[in-house]
C-alpha cells in the first residue's frame, strides 16, 4: 500500500491557468511567468529541508541492476544515518531507487517531477512531490540547496545534468558542493577522456576543473564526504 504523504503544491496546470490570467493569453510572457512561478514554488519548497542530497542516474535501469540496489542502499543510509532528505527527479530507475531507500528509512523522499508528452509517472516511493513543466526550472531547483550531488550511471540526461553542475562550479555560479560519481567502472572512461583529452591534449580545462568531481565506490567513503560537506547556507 502506498503510504506517501505529499504536501500541497500548485500543479503545472494550475500555474498555467494563473499565468494565462496574468498575461491575458497564451504568449511568451506566459512561459516566462510559468518559469518564474515554478522556480519560486520549487525553491520555497526545497528550503524546508535543512540538509539534502540530490541523486541523478538512468531512468531505465531495472530493480535487478546492481546500480539500482546500490542507489537504494546508499539513499537508505543517507536518510537513516545522516538524516538528510534525498531528492531525485521522481521517476523510475535510479530515481526510484533513491526515493525508495529514503522512504524505507523513514526519511524525506523528494521527487521533483516533470510533465512530459509521454507521461512520466511519479514513482510510488516519493513522499514529497514538487511538480514542474519546464526542465530549466526543475534542473535549477534540483541543484539549489543540496549538500552533495550524487551521480549514478546514466545516459545523455545524466551527463547533461553532470556537466551543467560542473560548469556552474567551474564558473563559480554556485557555491562549492561535492560532486560524487558512483561506480568507477562506468565513470573512469569519462575521467580518462577529461584528463587525457580536455586537460592534457587540448588544454580546454585546467587541473582545478578536473578535480571538481570525485569517483567513489565505497559507501562509507561517500557518506563521509557528504557528512563533512558544509551546509549550503554556511558556504
Amino acid at each position: 500500500m502506498n503510504t506517501t504523504t505529499r504536501p500541497q503544491h500548485l500543479s503545472t496546470e494550475e500555474i498555467h491557468k494563473i499565468c494565462i490570467k496574468a498575461t491575458g493569453g497564451e504568449t511568451e510572457d506566459t512561459k516566462i511567468c510559468m518559469i518564474q512561478e515554478e522556480l519560486q514554488q520549487g525553491i520555497h519548497a526545497i528550503k524546508q529541508y535543512d540538509r539534502s542530497v540530490t541523486m541523478y542516474g538512468s531512468a531505465v535501469l531495472p530493480e535487478t541492476s546492481p546500480d539500482y540496489q546500490k542507489a537504494r542502499n546508499l539513499a537508505y543510509r543517507i536518510s537513516k544515518e545522516l538524516g538528510y532528505a534525498v531528492m531525485t527527479g521522481g521517476g523510475p530507475g535510479i530515481m526510484e531507487a533513491g526515493n525508495r531507500g529514503a522512504q524505507e528509512a523513514g526519511g524525506k523522499s523528494v521527487g521533483l517531477t516533470i510533465k512530459l508528452p509521454r507521461e512520466q509517472h511519479t514513482n510510488t516511493y516519493v513522499t514529497d512531490e514538487i511538480p514542474f513543466y519546464y526542465f530549466f526550472s526543475r534542473k535549477m531547483t534540483m541543484s539549489y540547496t543540496s549538500e552533495a550531488c550524487i551521480y549514478f550511471p546514466g545516459g545523455f540526461g545524466t551527463l547533461d545534468e553532470l556537466f551543467e553542475i560542473l560548469t556552474l562550479l567551474q564558473t563559480k555560479k554556485i557555491p562549492k558542493v561535492p560532486v560524487i560519481l558512483v561506480g568507477s567502472a562506468f565513470w573512469k572512461p569519462l575521467d580518462t577522456f577529461i584528463r587525457n583529452t580536455l586537460l592534457e591534449a587540448y588544454e580546454t580545462i585546467d587541473t582545478t576543473d578536473a578535480n571538481l568531481y570525485t569517483i567513489l565506490d565505497d559507501e562509507d567513503e561517500i557518506l563521509s564526504v557528504i557528512k563533512n560537506a558544509p551546509a549550503r547556507e554556511d558556504i
